[in-house]
């Protein structure tokens, strides 16, 4: 295994969408495969927003065994690109309030979703990943081993954006719409992009030194 620390993470965060797979119902044990949208949760594992009437969401009801995989080969050469497939369990989560508002800064037009009333939101508990990235880059993981740090609490994550997001913008021209001990994510005109940190930040002190230096560097 040799796998670059926490790349798997990033790429995570980097991409916006993700193919999903889950076991068909008809024809019975196919695999069935759907590209959709996807916003990483606090510990950085995949949160979708389904209609109740997709064939996903039957299938997860029915098995909730289900792959992901991630790709990150803008030049379009995937075999030389970042990819990660996860494997887990898909479950229903609680429509929170943070949980909406942090959804909706990676995907704003998915309030016009959310206002039907169809759609729920659908977490993944990893159990193993594989991540390839590139000749000789490549290995598996448990879930557990995906970040050793506990998440970031939200309520810190909305004090720092609300502390920093300004000042990102006017660095970078990007809209911040997360972050966590391992990096920050910024979006602009639909554009993604992962402003990854030298390491992980144990706490509140280190990672606002961390943004000031995203601050410095974007400025450059």
């Amino acid at each position: 295994m040799n796998i670059p620390a926490q790349a798997p993470l990033h790429l995570l965060h980097t991409a916006a969408v993700g193919t999903l797979a889950t076991h068909a119902r008809q024809p019975e044990g196919f695999p069935y495969p759907s590209v959709l949208p996807f916003a990483p949760d606090d510990a950085h594992r995949p949160t979708i927003l389904i209609s109740r009437l997709a064939e996903h969401t039957h299938n997860l009801h029915a098995d909730p065994r289900a792959g992901f995989l991630v790709v990150d080969a803008p030049d379009g050469d995937v075999l030389n690109g970042q990819r990660v497939t996860l494997l887990g369990r898909f479950e229903p989560v609680d429509p929170a309030p943070g949980l909406i508002a942090r959804y909706l800064r990676y995907h704003p037009d998915a309030e016009r979703y959310l206002v039907l009333g169809d759609f729920t939101f659908w977490a993944m508990k990893l159990d193993r990943l594989r991540y390839i990235g590139g000749f000789g880059a490549m290995g598996w993981l448990g879930g557990d081993e995906l970040d050793p740090l506990a998440p970031l609490e939200q309520h810190d994550e909305d004090a720092l954006i609300g502390e920093f997001a300004d000042a990102l913008l006017s660095a970078s021209g990007y809209q911040l719409i997360g972050l966590d001990r391992y990096g920050v994510d910024l979006r602009q005109n639909g554009l993604r992009k992962r402003l990854a940190f030298e390491s992980g930040k144990p706490d509140i002190e280190t990672l606002h030194g961390a943004l000031e230096d995203c601050i410095r560097r974007q400025r450059g």
